[in-house]
């Protein structure tokens, strides 16, 4: 699959039959997220995977609607980043710049989205959510405090292939100076 094939395959799917996802497609995911770049080589950025029943505990801790949009997606992983290490000065521990703990969070991001491009190489589907209880999450995965919770990104096989919904133009979004 060429990369402009994965871009468009990727989407963000609602409803997943009751496949399990191959191990060796989980780990090929996963390893593929920790090539992300980061900070200053930090890689702070960490993975809970939740299936069996910690994934029935952790779908207990999304809303309604995403424990709906997830029912049978085989496997959760909760992306949290160690705050306090990308952005910051290692001397003296004082942030680089006005975007502070934001250097983990975009980290994070860059490491969830290597890890949605390779599921969706290897014919996988995936669901990201924002909206979760992220204490329970810290409490059911012993989430260490230091660590901030990003997102839970349902990983399964689409039960039906959503619309993309439309993308603004590039030109909307984008300057050129000389």
């Amino acid at each position: 699959m060429t990369f402009e094939e994965v871009l468009q395959a990727r989407k963000s799917v609602r409803s997943y039959i009751d496949k399990a996802v191959e191990e060796e497609k989980l780990h090929a995911i996963l390893d593929a997220a920790n090539l992300a770049p980061s900070w200053k080589n930090s890689q702070t950025a960490r993975c809970y995977v939740a299936t069996g029943e910690t994934l029935r505990r952790v779908r207990e801790a999304l809303p309604a609607f995403n424990q709906r949009n997830t029912e049978h997606a085989p496997v959760l992983i909760i992306s949290t980043f160690v705050a306090g290490i990308a952005g910051y000065d290692i001397k003296t521990g004082e942030p680089s710049n006005e975007f502070g703990n934001g250097w983990g969070a975009y980290d994070c991001g860059l490491h969830d989205m290597v890890l949605l491009l390779k599921a969706s190489e290897l014919g996988l589907s995936t669901l990201v959510m924002g909206i979760r209880d992220a204490g329970k999450l810290r409490e059911i995965l012993s989430i260490p405090e230091e660590e901030q919770v990003v997102s839970v990104i349902a990983v399964g096989y689409a039960a039906a292939d959503p619309v993309r919904p439309a993308r603004k133009p590039t030109q909307e979004r984008v300057r050129y100076f000389d």
